[in-house]
């Protein structure tokens, strides 16, 4: 009904996809690989310079099994079962790397509440050379702003506090948490006095609107 070639870019969020039966996203990625058709479509897509896209959750997960077809994406990791075997869903902290991603220009350095809500977040990579090479868009961070693997600042046990990467050209970003879904001031487990209706999170998604154009 719809081709990806109608579109600038997309945004694909949690939901659970598959009951969490086939890996969250994993499920949802084979679709597309599966299906010559999808492939091919999804391919050309991220293939072409004006695209862009964001990966959320479970479209973290399956963004990252499509790490293959999207240019600069090799060196994502995996996202597998959190260290606590059980799902976790609460406000974290998070703090804003340096990056070239489009979604996060100018917040580099930002630390703020942010929701998660996922059983299988836990950063994997095959390689120590894959680990090196990973371009870091977000980390959690303690309540001293330092990137931890501590439970429960960190909810699933990724090294280096690792939670959201994204690729050379900045176009394409996949992360675990929500900030979709803290993207009003009311939403956030605390903020600054006189912080206004939008919360800082807000900022992602009018910075890919001035992507655009």
């Amino acid at each position: 009904r719809a081709t990806l070639a109608d579109f600038k870019g997309f945004v694909a969020c949690g939901g659970f996809s598959y009951g969490d039966v086939l890996g969250a996203g994993g499920g949802w990625a084979k679709t597309i690989l599966h299906n010559p058709g999808l492939a091919e479509m999804f391919a050309t897509f991220f293939g072409r310079g004006d695209a862009f896209a964001l990966g959320v959750c479970n479209g973290c997960q399956m963004m990252s099994h499509l790490r293959m077809m999207i240019p600069g994406a090799r060196h994502w990791p995996r996202f597998e079962r959190n260290a606590s075997e059980q799902f976790e869903g609460r406000l974290v902290q998070v703090e804003v790397a340096d990056s070239p991603s489009l979604f996060f220009a100018g917040m580099a350095g930002s630390r703020a509440p942010i929701a998660n809500a996922h059983g299988e977040g836990r950063v994997v990579f095959d390689s120590a050379e894959q680990r090196a090479a990973a371009l870091v868009a977000m980390r959690y961070v303690d309540s001293h702003g330092r990137a931890t693997e501590a439970y429960p600042w960190n909810p699933n046990g990724s090294p280096d506090g690792v939670t959201g990467v994204t690729t050379p050209d900045g176009r394409f970003t996949i992360l675990m948490p929500h900030p979709e879904r803290v993207f009003r001031t009311v939403q956030m487990s605390w903020q600054p006095p006189g912080l206004g209706e939008d919360s800082p999170w807000m900022r992602m998604f009018r910075n890919a609107r001035r992507w655009v154009g």
